[in-house]
């Protein structure tokens, strides 16, 4: 670069989530590998630390444990899946949920800063993973037959209708299902990380890189917006992992269900 002559912004973009690898030679060990990774051991440690010595009297540790599966056991699965049957769901679904939660709170933690879920693959086997499972609990509960009529004859419609009904069912139930799981996630990671990128990295170039006193103003309004916008993607971090285990627990209580 010359000096005095500005460099030029090259906007954030799909090329930014290409992260390369951290060892040398191990092509597949990339930061969504590590996040995952640590987010496994950070879950298991959490929890397994929470009811290691479980008393009367609780310690920290084992507060927040309780905390954190109650949350999951009384506010997602018993009231998604019903209060007979949640209980054997509730160590896929804590898993699931703070597993999510984690890999998407890592875009806001410095050094980190990558939600593993913008890469689609990842939410693409989280959803079928989900898939597999709530359709395998429906076929176990009703048979294949009684399930796929479970899932694409609803009751009380006429049966000159069902022609008409059974493939629309069949692909909102079976086939729609895992793709609005993990496109929902993956967008929402993707959207919200690409638009922190453009307001930090385009406050920076225009503070230091721009070299105009008026960009350099503005540059300093952009860091302040992507304050801001760093506190709603760590909402929204949140809110989807919220809402990926809820969407999750619906489907395996519908599965389930006596009644279409």
């Amino acid at each position: 670069m010359t000096a005095g002559v500005p460099t030029e912004f090259i906007a954030p973009g799909p090329q930014s989530f290409n992260t390369p690898p951290i060892i040398d030679g191990v092509d597949w060990f990339t930061k969504p590998v590590l996040v995952a990774a640590l987010s496994v051991v950070v879950i298991v440690w959490f929890f397994w630390g929470a009811s290691r010595k479980a008393a009367i009297v609780p310690t920290k540790l084992q507060f927040a444990g309780e905390l954190g599966y109650n949350f999951v056991r009384n506010s997602i699965a018993r009231d998604a899946i019903g209060s007979q049957d949640h209980m054997k769901y509730v160590p896929y679904l804590c898993g699931l949920f703070y597993f999510i939660l984690l890999n998407n709170v890592a875009a806001s933690i410095p050094l980190f800063q990558f939600p593993t879920f913008s890469h689609i693959g990842w939410a693409y086997v989280a959803a079928v993973i989900s898939w597999v499972i709530y359709n395998a609990v429906g076929i176990k509960k009703h048979g294949l037959w009684g399930y796929f009529k479970h899932q694409t004859m609803p009751a009380g419609v006429p049966l000159w209708l069902m022609p008409l009904m059974i493939p629309i069912e069949f692909i909102s139930n079976i086939v729609v299902r895992p793709v609005s799981l993990s496109l929902r996630l993956f967008a929402n990671m993707f959207a919200g990380h690409i638009l922190l990128l453009v307001f930090v990295l385009g406050g920076e170039y225009m503070v230091f890189e721009s070299g105009k006193i008026f960009l350099g103003g503005v540059g300093i309004i952009t860091f302040i917006m992507g304050i801001a916008i760093a506190g709603l993607e760590l909402f929204v971090q949140c809110i989807q992992a919220y809402i990926f285990v809820v969407l999750t627990a619906q489907y395996i209580g519908s599965a389930i269900a006596d009644d279409h």
